[in-house]
C-alpha cells in the first residue's frame, strides 16, 4: 500500500502543470490579526514562503535576524533603494521597512507563492509593479473594542505606542477598497479558510498556469 501511495504522489508531481507563483498580500491595522493569519498559513502550506523584509527598526525580544527581518541601518537601506533592490518600501512609525527584489521574483518563477505581511503603502508600490502577480488581502476587526483589546493582549508596545497604533487605524482602514478581497476577522478559523479559499483560487487562475497550453495540446494529440 505504501509502494502504491509514493508511485501516485510521483506521478501526480509530474503531470502537475507549470505555475507561475503569485504574490500574495495581506494588510490590516495592527492588531487585526494578519501576522496570527499568516503563521497559520505558512505552518499549513508548504508552498508558500514568507517574503522577509528588511528594517531600520530594532530587533524585539524573541525575533531572530534573517527568519523575522533583516535588521539593517538606514545607510544600507537608502543604498539598497538608490540601487533598486526593493521591490517596494515605506516607513511607519519612523521605522523603515522594506522587501528585497531577487528573493521574490526567484520564488515566483519555480512555481512558488511569496506571502506577505506589509501595510497598504507597500501594497501600492507592488501593484504599480507586478499587477499581474499580485493578490491583496485587507483583514479588518470585528470592531474597535476588539482592535484595542488584542493591541492590550499581545503586550508587546507601551501605553503610548498603543495609543498611536490606534489613532493610526482609521487612516490604515480607508484603504480597504484597493484591496481584491476583504475579510473581518471575528473568528480566526473561518478568516483562515476565506484565506485558503482565496488562494487556491488564484493558483488555477488561467493565465497562472503558463503550462497550461502544453498541457491542453498534449491532450489533443492523443484524441
Amino acid at each position: 500500500m505504501a509502494r502504491t501511495v509514493r508511485h501516485r504522489t510521483k506521478t501526480s508531481k509530474q503531470n502537475a502543470i507549470a505555475r507561475r507563483g503569485l504574490m500574495f498580500v495581506l494588510s490590516s491595522p495592527s492588531g487585526a490579526g494578519k501576522t496570527t493569519l499568516s503563521r497559520l498559513l505558512l505552518r499549513g502550506d508548504r508552498n508558500v514562503e514568507l517574503s522577509v523584509s528588511v528594517t531600520t527598526r530594532p530587533k524585539r525580544r524573541g525575533e531572530v535576524d534573517g527568519r523575522d527581518y533583516h535588521f539593517i541601518d538606514r545607510a544600507r537601506f537608502d543604498d539598497m533603494i538608490e540601487s533598486g533592490e526593493l521591490l517596494e518600501w515605506a516607513e511607519v512609525f519612523g521605522h523603515r521597512y522594506g522587501t528585497p527584489r531577487h528573493p521574490v521574483i526567484a520564488a515566483l518563477r519555480t512555481g512558488r507563492d511569496v506571502l506577505f505581511d506589509i501595510d497598504w503603502q507597500g501594497t501600492q508600490q507592488l501593484r504599480e509593479k507586478a499587477r499581474d502577480d499580485l493578490v491583496s488581502v485587507f483583514i479588518l476587526p470585528p470592531s474597535v473594542r476588539e482592535l484595542e483589546r488584542r493591541l492590550n493582549t499581545r503586550a508587546q508596545d507601551s501605553r503610548d505606542v498603543i495609543g498611536e497604533r490606534m489613532a493610526k487605524a482609521a487612516g490604515e482602514m480607508s484603504h480597504w477598497p484597493e484591496y481584491d478581497y476583504v475579510i473581518v476577522n471575528k473568528d480566526r478559523a473561518l478568516a483562515f479558510a476565506e484565506i485558503r479559499a482565496i488562494l487556491a483560487a488564484e493558483r488555477v487562475k488561467r493565465e497562472r498556469q503558463i503550462g497550461l497550453s502544453d498541457f491542453v495540446r498534449s491532450l489533443q494529440a492523443k484524441l
